[in-house]
Protein backbone atom coordinates (compact mmCIF):
# COMPACT_ATOMS: atom_id res chain seq x y z
CA UNK A 1 0.00 0.00 0.00
CA UNK A 2 0.80 3.10 -1.19
CA UNK A 3 0.73 6.85 1.08
CA UNK A 4 0.21 10.00 0.11
CA UNK A 5 0.73 13.30 1.23
CA UNK A 6 -1.73 16.35 2.47
CA UNK A 7 -3.83 18.63 0.84
CA UNK A 8 -6.34 18.87 -2.46
CA UNK A 9 -8.43 21.36 -4.11
CA UNK A 10 -12.22 20.16 -2.94
CA UNK A 11 -9.75 18.40 -1.25
CA UNK A 12 -6.11 19.11 -0.98
CA UNK A 13 -3.42 17.11 -0.05
CA UNK A 14 -0.10 15.99 2.53
CA UNK A 15 2.43 12.51 3.97
CA UNK A 16 4.25 9.11 3.99
CA UNK A 17 4.05 5.74 6.55
CA UNK A 18 6.78 4.58 7.13
CA UNK A 19 4.56 1.27 7.04
CA UNK A 20 2.57 1.75 3.81
CA UNK A 21 3.07 4.39 0.56
CA UNK A 22 1.04 7.20 2.09
CA UNK A 23 0.74 10.90 0.98
CA UNK A 24 -0.56 13.67 3.32
CA UNK A 25 -2.53 15.89 3.04
CA UNK A 26 -5.44 18.40 3.79
CA UNK A 27 -8.90 18.83 2.27
CA UNK A 28 -11.99 21.39 2.31
CA UNK A 29 -14.84 19.26 1.28
CA UNK A 30 -15.92 15.76 1.17
CA UNK A 31 -15.74 14.21 -2.44
CA UNK A 32 -18.73 14.53 -3.88
CA UNK A 33 -19.11 13.09 -7.56
CA UNK A 34 -19.35 16.36 -8.67
CA UNK A 35 -15.83 17.95 -7.62
CA UNK A 36 -12.72 17.63 -9.69
CA UNK A 37 -10.87 13.53 -9.05
CA UNK A 38 -8.59 13.97 -5.43
CA UNK A 39 -4.98 15.01 -6.23
CA UNK A 40 -2.01 13.43 -4.99
CA UNK A 41 0.67 14.95 -3.22
CA UNK A 42 4.36 13.56 -2.32
CA UNK A 43 6.01 14.71 0.96
CA UNK A 44 8.44 13.61 3.68
CA UNK A 45 6.49 12.65 5.81
CA UNK A 46 5.12 14.46 4.01
CA UNK A 47 6.02 12.79 0.34
CA UNK A 48 4.25 11.33 -2.48
CA UNK A 49 4.28 9.60 -5.38
CA UNK A 50 1.62 8.07 -7.30
CA UNK A 51 0.41 5.50 -9.87
CA UNK A 52 -2.16 2.58 -11.19
CA UNK A 53 0.80 -0.27 -11.02
CA UNK A 54 2.87 1.44 -8.13
CA UNK A 55 4.77 -1.63 -6.47
CA UNK A 56 2.92 -3.02 -2.66
CA UNK A 57 5.56 -4.43 -0.72
CA UNK A 58 7.91 -2.83 0.81
CA UNK A 59 11.39 -5.04 0.87
CA UNK A 60 12.08 -7.12 3.89
CA UNK A 61 15.21 -5.37 6.05
CA UNK A 62 17.58 -8.02 7.43
CA UNK A 63 18.20 -7.95 11.39
CA UNK A 64 21.54 -9.06 12.57
CA UNK A 65 21.20 -9.82 15.79
CA UNK A 66 25.15 -9.89 17.40
CA UNK A 67 28.17 -9.21 16.81
CA UNK A 68 28.80 -13.20 15.98
CA UNK A 69 26.13 -12.40 12.87
CA UNK A 70 28.29 -9.82 12.12
CA UNK A 71 31.18 -11.75 11.53
CA UNK A 72 29.22 -14.43 9.32
CA UNK A 73 30.45 -15.19 5.94
CA UNK A 74 29.88 -12.42 2.77
CA UNK A 75 28.17 -15.20 1.45
CA UNK A 76 25.85 -16.02 3.76
CA UNK A 77 24.57 -12.52 3.71
CA UNK A 78 24.30 -12.85 -0.15
CA UNK A 79 22.06 -15.89 -0.11
CA UNK A 80 19.41 -13.94 2.69
CA UNK A 81 19.52 -10.70 0.73
CA UNK A 82 18.40 -13.25 -2.73
CA UNK A 83 16.00 -14.87 -0.47
CA UNK A 84 14.85 -11.62 0.54
CA UNK A 85 14.56 -10.52 -2.78
CA UNK A 86 12.78 -13.81 -4.02
CA UNK A 87 10.25 -13.50 -1.18
CA UNK A 88 9.54 -9.87 -2.15
CA UNK A 89 9.29 -10.59 -5.82
CA UNK A 90 6.87 -13.43 -5.39
CA UNK A 91 4.82 -10.82 -3.27
CA UNK A 92 4.93 -8.68 -6.08
CA UNK A 93 3.54 -11.28 -8.54
CA UNK A 94 0.80 -13.05 -6.86
CA UNK A 95 -2.91 -11.65 -7.94
CA UNK A 96 -4.43 -9.48 -5.71
CA UNK A 97 -7.19 -10.71 -3.99
CA UNK A 98 -10.15 -8.88 -3.49
CA UNK A 99 -10.33 -9.77 0.40
CA UNK A 100 -6.81 -8.37 0.97
CA UNK A 101 -7.56 -4.90 -0.42
CA UNK A 102 -10.67 -4.94 1.73
CA UNK A 103 -8.39 -5.89 4.84
CA UNK A 104 -5.59 -3.65 3.76
CA UNK A 105 -7.86 -0.54 3.84
CA UNK A 106 -9.38 -1.86 7.10
CA UNK A 107 -5.59 -1.96 8.26
CA UNK A 108 -5.34 1.35 7.13
CA UNK A 109 -7.86 3.06 9.45
CA UNK A 110 -6.50 0.71 12.55
CA UNK A 111 -3.46 1.85 12.20
CA UNK A 112 -3.96 5.77 11.48
CA UNK A 113 -7.74 6.81 11.72
CA UNK A 114 -7.97 10.03 14.17
CA UNK A 115 -11.64 10.00 15.17
CA UNK A 116 -13.25 13.88 14.90
CA UNK A 117 -16.36 13.27 14.78
CA UNK A 118 -19.35 13.28 17.37
CA UNK A 119 -19.70 9.20 16.59
CA UNK A 120 -17.89 7.00 18.72
CA UNK A 121 -15.60 5.00 17.21
CA UNK A 122 -12.51 2.82 19.17
CA UNK A 123 -10.33 -0.38 18.01
CA UNK A 124 -12.89 -2.90 19.72
CA UNK A 125 -15.51 -1.44 17.65
CA UNK A 126 -13.35 -1.67 14.27
CA UNK A 127 -11.74 -5.29 15.04
CA UNK A 128 -15.82 -6.64 15.09
CA UNK A 129 -16.12 -4.85 11.44
CA UNK A 130 -13.40 -6.74 9.98
CA UNK A 131 -14.83 -10.14 11.30
CA UNK A 132 -18.09 -9.32 10.13
CA UNK A 133 -16.94 -8.24 6.55
CA UNK A 134 -14.38 -10.67 5.63
CA UNK A 135 -17.05 -13.46 6.96
CA UNK A 136 -17.20 -14.41 3.73
CA UNK A 137 -15.55 -14.38 0.26
CA UNK A 138 -15.76 -11.25 -1.94
CA UNK A 139 -16.37 -12.65 -5.57
CA UNK A 140 -15.32 -9.45 -7.74
CA UNK A 141 -12.90 -6.32 -7.75
CA UNK A 142 -16.61 -4.18 -7.92
CA UNK A 143 -17.98 -6.01 -4.61
CA UNK A 144 -14.40 -4.98 -2.59
CA UNK A 145 -14.75 -1.39 -3.45
CA UNK A 146 -18.69 -1.16 -2.54
CA UNK A 147 -17.77 -2.54 0.64
CA UNK A 148 -14.52 -0.37 1.44
CA UNK A 149 -17.05 2.66 0.42
CA UNK A 150 -19.45 1.62 3.14
CA UNK A 151 -16.66 0.29 5.45
CA UNK A 152 -15.53 4.13 5.65
CA UNK A 153 -18.93 5.69 5.28
CA UNK A 154 -19.58 4.25 9.12
CA UNK A 155 -16.68 6.21 10.56
CA UNK A 156 -18.93 9.86 10.00
CA UNK A 157 -16.08 11.40 8.74
CA UNK A 158 -16.78 13.64 5.69
CA UNK A 159 -13.00 13.78 4.44
CA UNK A 160 -11.88 9.64 4.95
CA UNK A 161 -13.38 8.06 1.51
CA UNK A 162 -12.39 5.76 -1.36
CA UNK A 163 -10.74 6.58 -4.44
CA UNK A 164 -11.01 4.55 -7.57
CA UNK A 165 -7.93 3.56 -9.72
CA UNK A 166 -8.98 6.59 -11.93
CA UNK A 167 -9.45 9.09 -9.39
CA UNK A 168 -5.85 8.44 -7.72
CA UNK A 169 -3.66 8.27 -10.99
CA UNK A 170 -4.79 12.00 -11.16
CA UNK A 171 -2.83 12.68 -8.42
CA UNK A 172 0.74 13.11 -9.57
CA UNK A 173 0.73 17.44 -9.97
CA UNK A 174 1.94 16.42 -6.39
CA UNK A 175 4.94 15.08 -7.41
CA UNK A 176 7.67 16.99 -5.10
CA UNK A 177 10.51 15.79 -6.83
CA UNK A 178 9.43 15.69 -10.71
CA UNK A 179 11.57 12.05 -11.16
CA UNK A 180 7.77 10.18 -9.92
CA UNK A 181 9.46 9.00 -6.52
CA UNK A 182 8.34 9.13 -3.16
CA UNK A 183 10.90 9.64 -0.35
CA UNK A 184 10.70 9.46 3.42
CA UNK A 185 13.00 9.55 6.43
CA UNK A 186 14.19 6.10 7.78
CA UNK A 187 15.95 5.45 10.96
CA UNK A 188 19.40 4.12 10.39
CA UNK A 189 21.16 1.66 12.61
CA UNK A 190 23.23 5.02 13.66
CA UNK A 191 20.56 6.74 15.01
CA UNK A 192 20.44 8.71 12.17
CA UNK A 193 18.22 8.83 9.10
CA UNK A 194 18.45 8.04 5.81
CA UNK A 195 16.19 8.68 2.89
CA UNK A 196 14.37 5.60 1.33
CA UNK A 197 12.18 5.38 -1.58
CA UNK A 198 8.71 4.03 -0.91
CA UNK A 199 6.79 4.65 -3.61
CA UNK A 200 6.97 5.35 -7.15
CA UNK A 201 5.29 6.52 -10.12
CA UNK A 202 4.79 3.10 -12.44
CA UNK A 203 6.40 3.83 -15.94
CA UNK A 204 8.04 7.10 -14.26
CA UNK A 205 11.33 8.68 -14.96
CA UNK A 206 12.92 7.40 -12.40
CA UNK A 207 10.81 3.93 -12.38
CA UNK A 208 11.92 3.84 -16.15
CA UNK A 209 16.30 4.66 -15.55
CA UNK A 210 16.08 1.88 -12.63
CA UNK A 211 15.50 3.04 -9.36
CA UNK A 212 13.27 0.67 -7.50
CA UNK A 213 11.13 1.01 -4.70
CA UNK A 214 13.37 0.30 -1.03
CA UNK A 215 16.54 2.22 -2.57
CA UNK A 216 18.50 4.22 -0.83
CA UNK A 217 19.31 7.83 -1.78
CA UNK A 218 22.38 8.66 -1.17
CA UNK A 219 23.18 11.85 -3.53
CA UNK A 220 21.98 14.18 -5.97
CA UNK A 221 24.05 15.65 -8.60
CA UNK A 222 27.05 14.84 -6.40
CA UNK A 223 25.47 16.53 -3.33
CA UNK A 224 25.54 14.31 -0.04
CA UNK A 225 22.00 13.97 1.16
CA UNK A 226 22.91 12.68 4.54
CA UNK A 227 20.84 14.33 7.02
CA UNK A 228 18.90 16.02 4.90
CA UNK A 229 14.85 15.53 4.92
CA UNK A 230 12.98 14.26 2.45
CA UNK A 231 11.30 17.65 1.63
CA UNK A 232 15.49 19.38 1.16
CA UNK A 233 16.58 16.00 -0.95
CA UNK A 234 12.79 16.51 -3.50
CA UNK A 235 13.57 20.46 -3.75
CA UNK A 236 17.32 19.02 -4.93
CA UNK A 237 15.84 16.74 -7.64
CA UNK A 238 13.39 19.46 -8.69
CA UNK A 239 14.55 21.27 -12.11
CA UNK A 240 13.31 22.02 -15.58
CA UNK A 241 11.40 19.51 -17.97
CA UNK A 242 13.69 17.70 -19.95
CA UNK A 243 16.70 18.09 -17.90
CA UNK A 244 18.43 15.21 -16.25
CA UNK A 245 20.06 15.07 -12.82
CA UNK A 246 22.09 12.38 -11.71
CA UNK A 247 21.49 10.25 -8.02
CA UNK A 248 23.24 8.06 -6.64
CA UNK A 249 21.19 4.94 -5.09
CA UNK A 250 21.59 2.15 -2.68
CA UNK A 251 19.84 -1.05 -4.17
CA UNK A 252 17.54 -2.63 -1.13
CA UNK A 253 19.22 -4.05 1.70
CA UNK A 254 22.68 -5.28 0.44
CA UNK A 255 22.40 -4.26 -3.00
CA UNK A 256 24.80 -2.68 -5.27
CA UNK A 257 25.58 1.21 -5.33
CA UNK A 258 24.24 2.79 -8.92
CA UNK A 259 24.79 6.05 -10.44
CA UNK A 260 21.75 6.98 -12.56
CA UNK A 261 20.66 9.53 -14.80
CA UNK A 262 17.07 10.52 -14.78
CA UNK A 263 15.18 12.84 -17.41
CA UNK A 264 12.93 15.43 -15.51
CA UNK A 265 9.43 15.14 -15.97
CA UNK A 266 7.09 17.09 -13.74
CA UNK A 267 3.33 17.59 -14.71
CA UNK A 268 2.72 20.22 -12.22
CA UNK A 269 2.22 24.35 -13.41
CA UNK A 270 3.24 26.70 -11.27
CA UNK A 271 0.63 28.38 -8.76
CA UNK A 272 1.96 31.24 -8.30
CA UNK A 273 1.45 34.92 -10.14
CA UNK A 274 3.57 38.01 -9.02
CA UNK A 275 3.29 42.01 -10.01
CA UNK A 276 4.81 44.86 -8.41
CA UNK A 277 2.22 47.74 -7.40
CA UNK A 278 2.65 51.32 -6.45
CA UNK A 279 0.43 52.13 -3.64
CA UNK A 280 -0.48 55.44 -1.52
CA UNK A 281 0.17 57.77 -4.32
CA UNK A 282 3.19 56.21 -5.51
CA UNK A 283 5.16 56.70 -2.32
CA UNK A 284 4.72 52.65 -1.92
CA UNK A 285 6.21 50.23 -3.52
CA UNK A 286 4.16 46.88 -3.12
CA UNK A 287 4.83 42.66 -3.94
CA UNK A 288 1.45 41.24 -4.66
CA UNK A 289 2.02 37.60 -4.41
CA UNK A 290 -0.85 35.33 -5.59
CA UNK A 291 -0.84 31.71 -4.95
CA UNK A 292 -3.94 29.77 -5.92
CA UNK A 293 -2.71 26.37 -4.78
CA UNK A 294 0.14 24.34 -2.88
CA UNK A 295 1.50 22.12 -5.54
CA UNK A 296 5.72 20.63 -5.93
CA UNK A 297 6.15 24.14 -7.30
CA UNK A 298 4.53 26.70 -4.57
CA UNK A 299 7.52 26.99 -2.14
CA UNK A 300 10.45 26.99 -5.05
CA UNK A 301 8.40 29.61 -7.75
CA UNK A 302 7.16 31.84 -4.50
CA UNK A 303 10.87 32.36 -3.65
CA UNK A 304 11.64 33.01 -7.46
CA UNK A 305 8.85 35.53 -7.00
CA UNK A 306 9.86 37.40 -3.86
CA UNK A 307 13.35 37.89 -4.55
CA UNK A 308 12.48 39.58 -8.41
CA UNK A 309 9.89 41.98 -6.56
CA UNK A 310 12.48 42.62 -3.73
CA UNK A 311 14.70 43.34 -6.93
CA UNK A 312 12.25 45.65 -8.49
CA UNK A 313 12.37 47.44 -5.77
CA UNK A 314 9.02 46.29 -3.23
CA UNK A 315 9.20 47.26 0.83
CA UNK A 316 6.56 45.34 1.74
CA UNK A 317 4.26 42.12 0.07
CA UNK A 318 0.41 41.33 -0.12
CA UNK A 319 -0.14 37.24 0.13
CA UNK A 320 -3.24 36.76 -1.55
CA UNK A 321 -4.61 33.14 -0.66
CA UNK A 322 -8.34 33.78 -1.28
CA UNK A 323 -10.09 30.38 -3.37
CA UNK A 324 -6.76 28.77 -2.19
CA UNK A 325 -8.20 25.03 -0.70
CA UNK A 326 -4.95 24.06 0.31
CA UNK A 327 -2.34 21.65 -1.07
CA UNK A 328 0.46 19.62 -0.07
CA UNK A 329 0.29 20.49 3.88
CA UNK A 330 4.19 20.41 3.68
CA UNK A 331 3.99 22.84 1.38
CA UNK A 332 2.43 25.13 2.99
CA UNK A 333 4.27 24.21 6.58
CA UNK A 334 7.99 25.01 4.18
CA UNK A 335 6.41 28.58 2.54
CA UNK A 336 5.41 29.78 6.32
CA UNK A 337 8.78 29.21 7.52
CA UNK A 338 9.90 31.42 4.57
CA UNK A 339 8.35 34.63 6.49
CA UNK A 340 9.36 33.54 10.37
CA UNK A 341 12.43 33.54 12.55
CA UNK A 342 14.21 30.90 13.25
CA UNK A 343 12.54 28.83 16.18
CA UNK A 344 8.85 30.26 15.43
CA UNK A 345 6.51 27.66 15.64
CA UNK A 346 4.75 26.92 12.17
CA UNK A 347 1.69 24.62 13.87
CA UNK A 348 1.10 22.11 16.04
CA UNK A 349 -0.12 18.74 14.70
CA UNK A 350 -1.52 16.09 16.75
CA UNK A 351 -2.55 12.30 15.86
CA UNK A 352 -2.94 8.96 17.47
CA UNK A 353 0.31 8.29 15.51
CA UNK A 354 2.87 10.05 17.37
CA UNK A 355 4.91 10.52 13.64
CA UNK A 356 1.66 12.83 13.76
CA UNK A 357 2.34 14.52 17.07
CA UNK A 358 4.82 17.62 17.53
CA UNK A 359 5.55 20.89 17.25
CA UNK A 360 6.58 22.35 13.84
CA UNK A 361 9.46 25.25 13.95
CA UNK A 362 11.61 27.57 11.23
CA UNK A 363 14.66 26.20 11.32
CA UNK A 364 16.13 29.67 9.55
CA UNK A 365 16.24 33.16 9.50
CA UNK A 366 13.67 34.38 7.43
CA UNK A 367 13.67 35.27 3.51
CA UNK A 368 12.23 38.81 4.05
CA UNK A 369 10.98 40.86 7.29
CA UNK A 370 9.27 43.17 5.30
CA UNK A 371 5.56 43.81 6.59
CA UNK A 372 3.19 41.46 4.61
CA UNK A 373 -0.75 41.53 4.33
CA UNK A 374 -2.22 38.10 3.87
CA UNK A 375 -5.29 38.12 2.05
CA UNK A 376 -8.28 35.53 2.95
CA UNK A 377 -12.11 34.63 2.39
CA UNK A 378 -14.27 31.95 3.00
CA UNK A 379 -12.65 29.74 0.55
CA UNK A 380 -9.16 29.85 2.10
CA UNK A 381 -8.62 26.69 3.70
CA UNK A 382 -6.34 23.99 5.33
CA UNK A 383 -2.91 24.41 4.20
CA UNK A 384 -3.50 28.10 3.30
CA UNK A 385 -4.81 28.48 6.59
CA UNK A 386 -1.45 27.42 7.96
CA UNK A 387 0.39 29.57 6.58
CA UNK A 388 -1.77 32.18 7.36
CA UNK A 389 -2.13 31.67 11.16
CA UNK A 390 1.62 31.24 11.45
CA UNK A 391 2.11 34.35 9.78
CA UNK A 392 -0.52 36.21 12.24
CA UNK A 393 0.53 34.28 14.97
CA UNK A 394 4.09 35.05 15.27
CA UNK A 395 3.47 38.87 14.30
CA UNK A 396 4.46 39.06 10.88
CA UNK A 397 1.76 39.65 9.05
CA UNK A 398 -1.96 40.86 9.08
CA UNK A 399 -5.09 38.97 8.15
CA UNK A 400 -7.49 40.93 5.12
CA UNK A 401 -10.85 40.43 4.05
CA UNK A 402 -13.23 37.55 5.37
CA UNK A 403 -13.93 34.89 8.26
CA UNK A 404 -11.52 31.62 6.42
CA UNK A 405 -13.30 27.82 6.06
CA UNK A 406 -12.03 26.51 9.15
CA UNK A 407 -10.35 23.07 8.02
CA UNK A 408 -8.23 21.81 10.48
CA UNK A 409 -7.74 18.76 9.73
CA UNK A 410 -4.98 16.13 8.51
CA UNK A 411 -5.69 13.15 5.87
CA UNK A 412 -3.15 11.08 3.92
CA UNK A 413 -3.85 9.31 0.76
CA UNK A 414 -2.58 5.28 0.70
CA UNK A 415 -2.24 3.35 -2.28
CA UNK A 416 -4.18 -0.30 -2.10
CA UNK A 417 -2.67 -3.06 -3.61
CA UNK A 418 -5.27 -2.45 -6.73
CA UNK A 419 -3.66 1.06 -7.59
CA UNK A 420 -7.00 2.44 -5.87
CA UNK A 421 -6.32 4.27 -2.69
CA UNK A 422 -8.14 5.35 0.67
CA UNK A 423 -8.23 9.28 2.06
CA UNK A 424 -8.06 9.25 6.24
CA UNK A 425 -8.26 11.46 8.91
CA UNK A 426 -4.83 10.95 10.25
CA UNK A 427 -4.36 14.37 12.73
CA UNK A 428 -5.35 17.72 13.03
CA UNK A 429 -3.47 21.07 13.58
CA UNK A 430 -3.51 23.56 16.37
CA UNK A 431 -2.20 27.04 15.61
CA UNK A 432 0.74 29.24 17.27
CA UNK A 433 -1.71 30.27 18.96
CA UNK A 434 -2.88 27.26 19.94
CA UNK A 435 -6.48 27.35 18.66
CA UNK A 436 -8.06 24.85 17.32
CA UNK A 437 -9.36 25.75 13.94
CA UNK A 438 -11.20 23.33 12.58
CA UNK A 439 -14.87 24.08 11.79
CA UNK A 440 -14.43 27.57 13.54
CA UNK A 441 -11.80 29.15 10.66
CA UNK A 442 -9.63 32.29 11.42
CA UNK A 443 -11.68 36.22 12.12
CA UNK A 444 -9.22 38.60 10.01
CA UNK A 445 -7.65 41.94 11.80
CA UNK A 446 -9.46 43.77 9.06
CA UNK A 447 -11.95 43.24 6.47
CA UNK A 448 -10.86 46.05 3.84
CA UNK A 449 -7.44 46.68 2.68
CA UNK A 450 -5.74 48.89 5.68
CA UNK A 451 -3.65 51.68 4.99
CA UNK A 452 0.21 50.37 5.04
CA UNK A 453 0.92 52.62 7.87
CA UNK A 454 -1.72 50.72 9.86
CA UNK A 455 -0.45 47.20 9.07
CA UNK A 456 2.81 48.60 10.61
CA UNK A 457 1.27 49.83 13.74
CA UNK A 458 -0.62 46.72 13.96
CA UNK A 459 2.89 44.26 13.75
CA UNK A 460 4.48 46.76 15.63
CA UNK A 461 2.11 46.58 18.85
CA UNK A 462 1.87 42.81 18.64
CA UNK A 463 3.01 40.09 21.20
CA UNK A 464 3.81 36.57 20.32
CA UNK A 465 2.03 34.27 22.65
CA UNK A 466 4.80 31.90 24.71
CA UNK A 467 4.83 28.77 24.04
CA UNK A 468 3.55 25.60 25.52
Amino acid sequence: MRLLHNALPPPLLTSFSPRKKTLILTTKSSFNSHHKPLQQVLSTGVSLVLSLGLLVSAPNSIALESPSSLQSSSSSLEVTCREVYKKDTEVISKVVSNERIVEEAWQIVNDSFLNTSPRSWSPEYWLQKKDDILSSSIQTRSKAHDIIKRMLSSLGDPYTRFLSPEQFSKMAIYDMTGIGVNLRDVPDVNGGSKLKVLGLLLDGPAHNAGVRQGDELISVNGVDVLGKSAFEASSLLLGPNGTSVNIMVKHGNCGPVQSIDVERQSIAKTPVFYRLEQVESGSTSVGYVRLKEFNALARKDLVTAIKRLEGMGASSFVLDLRDNLGGLVQAGIEIAKLFLNEGDTVTYTVGRDPQYTRNIVAEAPPLITAPVIVLVNKSTASASEIVATALHDNCRAVLVGDKTYGKGLIQSVFELPDGSGVVVTIGKYVTPNHMDINGNGVEPDFRKFPAWSEVSNRLSKCHKQPEG
